[in-house]
């Protein structure tokens, strides 16, 4: 999920079966989700982080120097 600045990876299991909406969330996995969401939303990167991993964008137009002609990987 990404909010603000910052993007949470969420562990979920999907639910799969063959009637109604499938694939869903449990009412468990729902509840993480927006409790990781309010967190990050607060400021709260502690709280949103005992639930999810957590990741700060940084835009790749900002980082990259004027003479750099391409991107290269990370080697690590």
């Amino acid at each position: 999920m990404h909010e603000g600045k910052y993007v949470a990876e969420v562990d979920v299991d999907l639910i799969e079966t063959d009637e109604g909406w499938s694939p869903y969330l449990s009412l468990e996995d729902a509840y993480k989700l927006d409790d990781v969401r309010d967190a990050l939303r607060r400021g709260d990167i502690v709280a949103a982080s005992r639930l999810a991993r957590i990741c700060k964008l940084t835009p790749v137009k900002e980082s990259i120097s004027p003479g750099a002609k391409a991107l290269q990987s990370d080697p690590h």
